[in-house]
């Protein structure tokens, strides 16, 4: 078992908005109630699409993929919103024959250098952490731990990222598989996170992703 830290290199799929204050959304949906969510059945619903060296990123057959040609690449892609208090829900799943590699969720992205993530790899393991100033490290943990769990072998997993006040907190199929504290980022975009290990042939698919109000 490699120690499956994070790399340094990011890619942003897409340009940011502004982090105002509470939105009309946040401030009348009530708990449990929801903020925003994306079938990816539309290829213009804002997610934006990428294809360079390192790999690609889009829509693809009602899903939202990405492909990481390169080793030590993480790709994330998000819609453009903002949120302080979120829960988020997604379904993510290795396609056949990938490379080992990690798959998640981000929220509270205030810029392409500094937001927090909740991974998953394909072999079993989670991890929680945050991107400082374009440096990736995890929160309460040195490397990713293993957890029963994750499925592996190519199955789908149900991912959830609360991130309510300093909390983070991270489930995998209804099972909670670890939880973290800081405060640093209060507001930002949420989105979607693929990356690579050692070696690049990632491809990855994510649907129904969902963010409540906690």
């Amino acid at each position: 078992m490699k120690s499956k830290s994070f790399p340094l290199l990011f890619l942003s799929i897409l340009l940011l908005t502004a982090c105002s204050g509470p939105s009309l959304a946040e401030i009348t949906t009530p708990p449990g109630g929801v903020l925003y969510q994306d079938d990816f059945s539309r290829a213009d619903s804002g997610w934006g699409e990428a294809q360079v060296f390192l790999g690609q990123a889009g829509y693809s057959d009602g899903a939202y993929r990405f492909r990481i040609d390169s080793p030590g690449v993480d790709f994330w892609a998000h819609p453009g919103r903002a949120f302080s208090f979120v829960q988020l829900e997604v379904d993510a799943a290795p396609l056949p024959n990938t490379a080992p590699g990690r798959m998640g969720l981000v929220c509270r992205l205030v810029d392409d250098k500094n937001f927090y993530f909740f991974v998953v790899s394909s072999d079993g393991y989670y991890g929680i952490g945050k991107a400082k100033d374009g440096q990736a490290s995890f929160l309460g943990m040195e490397q990713m731990a293993q957890h029963e769990a994750i499925h592996t072998d190519g199955q789908v997993n149900r991912l959830r990222a609360d991130c309510i006040a300093e909390l983070l907190i991270f489930y995998v199929n209804d099972t909670l598989v670890g939880s973290a504290m800081d405060s640093e980022f209060q507001r930002g975009d949420v989105g979607l996170l693929a990356g690579s290990f050692e070696q690049g042939g990632v491809d990855v698919l994510f649907d129904n992703f969902v963010v409540y109000k906690p």
